[in-house]
């Protein structure tokens, strides 16, 4: 993998290796040029769990988000992370989801020993890449348990395309909604509504995110919220000041600034894409 530009940073994404595939969505490396300011890198809700590790010092978790977290990256800095899917957590951590809820927790803390080991076998490695493999070997061997096969087929039915209604899960799924809702909140650590707020906006995000892989301007927000599942531009800029702290606009022309020179979130957006768009009113929530 190439350093990071001297001029900001790099952030890559690729699919987990194969082992992991089926709870973990994406793994990345993020690259700050040692020359270059300090970086502010906002973490927006997706669903799922992430373990992130600085090389050179403790991983630690991420727990499921509700709103923006901003993460401040000293220049020189490399991390290593991997994102688990909504609902997978409970395979590779040893602490209940909803305990993690809007909390960034030294894997150490969790794991003891383990988490301290894990962080060593990083930093020992011989590059970046050298450094992502060691994560996903040692997580990989953390597995214990299996998904909740009812909130697997829950996270897939409310990714983005594929429904327009959570109320229409409970018919679907055979189950009550007080016991999808309970089984969903023990496995993701959110609620189905509000897990499908934040991966109908992840929809949205990776609409944006092609346009600009490709080069060129997202859509209009009006067509764009039409086509992420909202029911209208003013439903899109609600979501979206909740999940990020800020209006559609600030925040497209802060990703496009950020994005442009040296991401590639093909890996998070590409899945995103899959289903085929509603123009449908969605669910207003």
């Amino acid at each position: 993998m190439p350093p990071a530009d001297p001029a900001g940073q790099r952030y890559v994404e690729r699919p987990p290796v194969a082992a992991l595939a089926d709870v973990v969505s994406t793994v990345w490396v993020q690259q700050v040029a040692p020359g270059a300011p300090t970086y502010q890198h906002r973490n927006l809700p997706h669903g799922g769990t992430e373990i992130v590790c600085a090389i050179g010092a403790p991983p630690h978790v991420v727990g499921p988000l509700t709103g923006p977290h901003i993460e401040v990256l000293a220049p020189g800095t490399t991390v290593v992370g991997m994102r688990l899917r909504p609902g997978a957590a409970g395979a590779l951590l040893d602490v209940p989801p909803p305990e993690l809820v809007d909390l960034t927790v030294p894997a150490d803390a969790l794991w003891g020993r383990a988490g301290t080991a894990l962080g060593h076998r990083v930093a020992a490695a011989g590059s970046p890449l050298a450094a992502l493999a060691a994560l996903q070997h040692g997580m990989l061997a953390r597995r214990h348990a299996d998904t909740d096969p009812l909130v697997t087929e829950a996270v897939r039915l409310l990714m983005p395309g594929r429904t327009s209604a959570v109320a229409a899960l409970p018919r679907i799924l055979a189950v009550s909604e007080r016991n999808l809702r309970r089984r969903c909140q023990a496995a993701v650590g959110i609620g189905p509504k509000a897990l499908h707020r934040t991966l109908r906006f992840q929809g949205f995000l990776a609409r944006a995110q092609q346009a600009i892989a490709a080069g060129r301007s997202p859509e209009g927000l009006a067509e764009l919220a039409l086509r992420s599942g909202y029911a209208d531009q003013a439903h899109l800029t609600r979501e979206c000041v909740r999940l990020t702290g800020a209006p559609p606009r600030a925040f497209l022309a802060e990703t496009a600034d950020t994005c442009a020179c040296g991401h590639d979130h093909a890996a998070s957006y590409q899945p995103m894409l899959a289903g085929s768009f509603k123009n449908a009113t969605a669910e207003a929530s």
